[in-house]
């Protein structure tokens, strides 16, 4: 599960590397905390970015505004560590967390995916992901 302040890699071809969570949009909350709310496969987080390219739209900027500004995007998770459970029994977990970002009518920023993607995400509507994803698990 993912929450806030996880470092997570970037897994499209926006410019952005990595990325830490600033807030989670969508998921549940953990037991017995009713604040720290986690994000799973298909949830979308807010997220800022911590390593880009040199030359990618999140890097560099005239003033301090604008490169905070340029540096927070939405995202969706699409790999995580932990063990995602499947209606047949079966589960799925990825070696690293990874997450696509978005724009605000959750379409990809990119126009290429790297790495697998769960199949969760058909479920939660993010079909142009899976179409651009070189690998469906």
């Amino acid at each position: 599960m993912i929450s806030a302040q996880t470092r997570v890699d970037v897994a499209d071809n926006t410019g952005a590397k990595e990325a830490q969570v600033i807030t989670v949009l969508g998921g549940s909350t953990s037991r017995q905390r009713t604040t720290l709310r986690t994000a799973g496969i298909g949830d979308v987080v807010v997220v800022s970015v911590k390593k880009a390219l040199p030359n990618s739209d999140f890097s560099g900027g005239a003033t301090r505004k604008e490169r905070s500004t340029r540096r927070k995007a939405k995202a969706v998770i699409v790999r995580t560590r932990q063990p995602t459970r499947r209606a047949d029994g079966s589960y799925v977990r990825f070696d690293r967390n990874a997450v696509v970002l978005i724009d605000e009518n959750r379409e990809p920023r990119g126009t290429r995916i790297f790495g697998a993607v769960a199949r969760e995400l058909r479920e939660k509507g993010f079909m142009k992901i899976i179409s651009l994803a070189e690998e469906v698990v």
